[in-house]
């Protein structure tokens, strides 16, 4: 079937200098590439006169459980040479064409999130490098591109102009000599402070950890197109502090300009820390001060205080999603009060967006979703995006989170009661118990009730237990503990499930079990609650046809 669906271009072991050798004429867009769980993982190079190689370990197998691809543009009109250290008999299997392997079947397959982003092909984790810039909306990603599970770490990147619709675009950092390509950020350099500039274009500017068996540091790459191609600077790496910490652990840049002090500054987990940095060029760095008590993927950033701009204060994390509320000087962060949570679950690494236009405002954030995908070609996605905000409650100043209003422009065939018992709810959300796509918006009172719940075919997404105050096993205690009344806002895709909580004051994400425990549906649960409200609405998929 291949053979009518592509030309294949003429290609002679005989030829290669090695058993495990293919060469190749490149007039295609895409290498598809057979792949097995069942192989092991061993390196392939693409190497071709002229530019850099490219190798990864790939499970390459002659009986391949799915396909993955490798965009291969760069070497267009050029001969490719293929080296596999393993068993050569999967390179029979390689084929080019204009499409990926698969294409028909693209976005609707049996577990692909319909409203989360999740890569065409392989594994993703933590968002990277989160800016907004002429009009888009760029996520880069943790991504294996050969397998759908964590290996190979290269910047996967998409495109969004309205934070629902994505469009997945060509790796943009591949490993190279310093390591493969872990966590970052992304900066507009509209000032040439670095000096990557052209004229009239300003460079967007990625800063992210190489790493390599022995050390992690941070180096720089710059695109002049809106991030469609990169090019990495020759002085990399700009830090490399594991003398100085004793640690290979210094890793995931978060960097962005400090406008009272007219520097750039860099958040750098460091050990046991976050380590601030400060730069005026993006190349050399000046360390300043470190925080203890976080790990992986830093996040400092400038928050309103119940929507008051001359009441501020700052807000620093980590991968775990605990956070600390304080001040900073543009030197060092000053702690207030913490640590804190405010969301749980499988969210992790969340980032958020830096150069949103002033006129919009908002700190809008997207997570990692640890979530499983099955026996699919692709593994893992990206939460909602979300707004943060800080409010007063009864516990000082706190940090919220709810889903973006461009996620309503998602909904269609609402239903809306007040005033039902669990049977009548019940019986109300039967008819939706085996869409796709679905978002709950619900109000429930447990003034004769000490826990309330809801659960789908046996899955319980909500359990929250007045009597010891858990929310789905994690403490939550409302802002006002006399109204008795419990909020939920939950948004239900293929794989997932997220709930935000009394306006966002707690969230949390979770798998949606891909084998349900039986078909009973919704249901919702506890000791006589009151629903108050219900509106259920289908959610359209972000996915054209």
């Amino acid at each position: 079937m291949k053979t009518l669906l592509f030309t294949m271009i003429a290609w002679s072991c005989a030829n290669a200098s090695h058993a495990g050798d293919l060469m190749m004429k490149i007039d295609r867009r895409y290498l598809n590439l057979p792949v097995s769980q069942k192989a092991g993982r061993k390196q392939m190079t693409l190497s071709a006169d002229g530019l850099p190689d490219r190798t990864f370990v790939i499970r390459l197998s002659a009986e391949p459980d799915y396909w993955v691809f490798c965009d291969v543009t760069a070497f267009r009109g050029k001969t490719l040479r293929i080296r596999f250290d393993g068993d050569p008999a999967g390179l029979d299997k390689i084929y080019l064409a204009d499409r990926i392997a698969g294409h028909d079947s693209l976005y609707r397959e049996t577990n692909r999130p319909q409203l989360h982003f999740s890569s065409r092909r392989g594994w993703n984790n933590d968002p990277n490098g989160l800016v907004f810039h002429e009009g888009e909306y760029h996520m880069f990603y943790q991504h294996n591109p050969y397998e759908r599970e964590w290996e190979n770490m290269h910047w996967g990147h998409a495109v969004s102009r309205d934070l629902i619709h994505w469009e997945e675009l060509p790796v943009a950092l591949y490993p190279d000599r310093l390591g493969t390509a872990f966590s970052g950020s992304v900066v507009i350099d509209s000032d040439n402070t670095a000096g990557f500039n052209a004229e009239k274009t300003p460079a967007m500017v990625a800063i992210y950890t190489a790493d390599s068996p022995d050390r992690q540091v941070q180096c720089l790459a710059y695109s002049l197109d809106k991030g469609r191609t990169w090019t990495k600077y020759a002085g990399n790496p700009v830090i490399d502090s594991k003398e100085k910490w004793n640690s290979k652990d210094t890793r995931d840049p978060k960097v962005f300009r400090h406008a009272p002090s007219g520097k750039w500054v860099m958040a750098l987990n460091e050990r046991d820390g976050h380590s601030i940095y400060t730069s005026a060029n993006l190349k050399e760095w000046t360390f300043e001060s470190h925080v203890t008590g976080f790990w992986e993927c830093p996040e400092l950033f400038e928050l309103p205080v119940d929507g008051d701009s001359r009441n501020t204060r700052w807000v620093m994390y980590g991968a775990s999603g605990t956070y600390m509320i304080g001040q900073f000087n543009g030197k060092k962060f000053t702690p207030e009060s913490g640590k804190h949570y405010y969301t749980a679950g499988a969210i992790y690494a969340a980032q958020t967006f830096t150069n949103i236009p002033a006129s919009d405002g908002r700190r809008i954030q997207i997570g990692w979703g640890k979530i499983s995908h099955g026996d699919m070609p692709f593994n893992m996605m990206m939460l909602l995006p979300t707004e943060l905000t800080l409010r007063t409650t009864k516990n000082g100043i706190r940090l919220f989170s709810r889903p973006v209003r461009e996620i309503d422009r998602l909904q269609e065939n609402c239903l809306t009661r007040e005033k039902l018992t669990v049977e009548q709810a019940n019986s109300l959300l039967e008819p939706f118990a085996q869409a796709d796509a679905l978002r709950i918006r619900a109000r429930i009172k447990l003034s004769h009730a000490t826990s309330a719940g809801l659960s789908l075919n046996g899955q319980t997404l909500l359990d929250y237990d007045l009597n010891f105050n858990l929310l789905n096993s994690v403490f939550y205690s409302p802002d006002d503990m006399t109204s008795l009344e419990l909020s939920v806002d939950m948004i239900i895709d293929r794989t997932s499930v997220e709930i935000f909580v009394d306006g966002g004051a707690h969230s949390c994400a979770l798998q949606r079990e891909l084998a349900p425990k039986n078909r009973d549906g919704f249901r919702f649960q506890g000791n006589n609650p009151e629903i108050l409200s219900l509106e259920v609405c289908n959610m359209k998929s972000i996915w054209n046809p």
